[in-house]
């Protein structure tokens, strides 16, 4: 293999794990070490391992996409976004099945590195992570991927796995893996999070909506409609502020804290111009944004939390 053709080989798997995924991946992470560090609870190898674990299993889930929607079809020459790998040529499905097998081994081996750095040989504790691990892992594959039936995230179900998986499971699973027990009012910045995250998702899919349902993607804004997408992509974000604002008061929080109801701005200016605009372009923009801001929710809630 040549020169150039070994960056281009390697610009299309960078292509296929899409990097400007990863820094959400990691906002669930950050938020529950930020809520760990509040009770002065804080394990920095629990952290390392828990954003490298997360970043593979995203990386699995993108590759997984790439490679399920070039099977089904749903990434056809009208699709708006940026080009995948699989279904552009620039890879075969065959490395990109090597590439799924190999980024699910790494995920796995971060994950039990990770269990055992935060609970030693509690093999109890470890036993229950094991299943809530290789759940994200069959998720992450199957969203697009089906197994012996219609991917989930074909079916509207795509939401519930971001709220759940950027969430509850994220955020609350990282603050256990730190502080080794659960309380209710973390709860609330979790939900939070979880809600931003679909956001986010809510973005791609009303920006696609035309294209997936001509493919048969059911997105739950295929289901919904465009008109009540957008009603329900407000809601997502003003109950998510909501929580986070009982959240600030219930505890308090300092002053520092509270700099996370910032992104309420770009978030509501997102959800305006998604509701306003069609193109695809102009909507790609605002998906960044609404990303880009539910990280710097969690980046600014949790320095506030560790500074508590």
């Amino acid at each position: 293999m040549g020169q150039n053709s070994k960056r281009h080989y390697y610009q299309a798997w960078l292509l296929a794990a899409r990097p400007r995924t990863l820094p959400l991946a990691c906002a669930s992470i950050l938020l529950g070490t930020g809520l760990a560090a509040s009770m002065d609870a804080f394990n920095p190898a629990v952290l390392l391992l828990a954003l490298l674990t997360a970043i593979a299993l995203q990386v699995l889930s993108n590759l997984a996409n790439d490679y399920g929607d070039a099977a089904s079809g749903a990434d056809d020459e009208q699709r708006i976004g940026p080009a995948r790998a699989v279904s552009s040529g620039l890879l075969s499905p065959e490395a990109m099945r090597k590439g799924i097998v190999i980024a699910a081994i790494a995920a796995a081996l971060c994950g039990l590195l990770l269990l055992f750095a935060a609970f030693g040989t509690q093999w109890g504790q470890i036993a229950t992570f094991l299943l809530l691990g290789a759940a994200s892992l069959l998720a992450a594959v199957t969203y697009t991927v089906g197994l012996g039936g219609a991917p989930y995230g074909y079916r509207g179900l795509g939401d519930i796995a971001v709220f759940v998986f950027f969430g509850l499971l994220g955020v609350l699973g990282t603050y256990y893996l730190h502080v080794q027990q659960l309380s209710w009012l973390p709860l609330l910045p979790a939900t939070a999070c979880g809600l931003l995250a679909t956001a986010v998702l809510n973005v791609n899919n009303v920006r696609d909506i035309e294209s997936d349902a001509r493919n048969g993607k059911i997105t739950l804004a295929v289901r919904l409609g465009r008109a009540r997408a957008i009603k329900y992509h407000w809601t997502l974000l003003g109950v998510a502020l909501l929580l986070t604002l009982a959240y600030l008061v219930a505890l308090p929080v300092p002053l520092l804290g509270w700099s996370c109801l910032l992104v309420a701005k770009p978030l509501t200016d997102a959800a305006r111009t998604l509701r306003d605009t069609h193109d695809g372009e102009t909507l790609t923009g605002m998906l960044k944004k609404t990303a880009i801001s539910t990280l710097l929710y969690s980046v600014l809630l949790s320095i506030g939390l560790a500074l508590f």
